[in-house]
């Protein structure tokens, strides 16, 4: 469906989706977990009850210390030898990365970003961001991890298409159409990932680096707000991210979720290995298990997530 086909939402519409359906207080004022909460007991259950053939897929991008047009700012490896008497030895690593952006796979806190309006809660970021950390609404919040019922929606596979185009982002009505016609179900405490081919639109476009400032690239637009609200889902998965430009008086079409729903967000996770295993399956749910690193005053975590058929 081409978006001329429904209209667009409105700059109105947009803020009171990210200001009168805010999720802040719903679990009290001090709350950090935000949607994570909709994760219940019964929830987590239900989900390992989907496993059924112990296939497991990782959804994670090698870590990139490969420097090249799509990867500007190379995450840095260096090995130490050292020498154990007698006739032995070890070799050990550092590791050096700023992880936000669009080359590591990772998981964002609900401190991470914020508009006009304020962080997660409506807090001022002024009174939380110190030079040794975030002492609000950290990465710790799930030091237990995500563990709930995952749900992939394929849009290239919906469209007929290899991958997202930059004139054609993936619209709110489109997420439903694509549940529809996959038979999946959306509801509360699902983590919602949505795959948009990102692999083969860098294959296409090998020099252009989905981060540039100012750039147009693909993604979700602002009209899929409502659909992450109205479905309650714990967490969004992407490949792709926002559509930029977008045209509302906002830092990012999509992140908004971050700070009025409370609903962390998994970028740049490796989606189209998980898209064929769907397929393969005849299903789009698993169980998905994240595991955040424990780093106190953190605004996120590099993750390695599996999704388990």
């Amino acid at each position: 469906m081409s978006n001329g086909e429904r209209a667009l939402p409105t700059s109105e519409e947009v803020t009171s989706w990210l200001t009168e359906r805010r999720n802040w207080g719903r679990w009290g004022d001090d709350d950090s977990r935000g949607a994570v909460n909709l994760i219940t007991d019964e929830k987590r259950l239900a989900a390992f009850g989907l496993v059924e053939q112990a296939r497991v897929v990782s959804i994670s991008r090698e870590y990139p210390k490969n420097p090249g047009p799509t990867n500007p700012v190379p995450a840095q490896h260096f090995l130490r030898q050292n020498v154990r008497p007698p006739d032995g030895g070890s070799v050990v690593d550092y590791y050096g990365f700023i992880f936000h952006g669009h080359t590591h796979t990772h998981l964002d806190a609900l401190c991470h970003v914020w508009d006009k309006n304020g962080a997660w809660q409506g807090r001022d970021p002024a009174e939380f961001i110190t030079g040794d950390g975030v002492t609000y609404a950290d990465v710790t919040a799930w030091d237990t991890g995500i563990i709930t019922r995952g749900v992939l929606l394929d849009v290239p596979r919906h469209r007929g298409t290899d991958y997202v185009t930059t004139d054609r982002p993936v619209h709110g009505w489109e997420l439903e159409e694509i549940a529809e016609a996959q038979g999946s179900s959306v509801g509360s405490g699902d983590a919602l990932l949505v795959y948009s081919g990102r692999e083969a639109y860098q294959a296409d476009h090998p020099n252009q680096f989905l981060g540039d400032a100012g750039s147009t690239t693909p993604g979700l637009h602002a009209s899929c707000l409502p659909f992450v609200r109205d479905n309650d889902v714990s967490l969004l998965g992407w490949d792709m991210m926002d559509a930029k430009p977008n045209d509302y008086d906002y830092p990012w079409a999509m992140h908004g979720v971050i700070y009025a729903y409370g609903v962390p967000l998994l970028d740049n996770a490796l989606l189209q290995p998980l898209a064929e295993a769907c397929a393969e399956q005849g299903r789009y749910e698993f169980l998905l298990i994240i595991s955040p690193l424990r780093v106190p005053g953190g605004t996120g975590s590099p993750v390695n997530p599996l999704a388990i058929f």
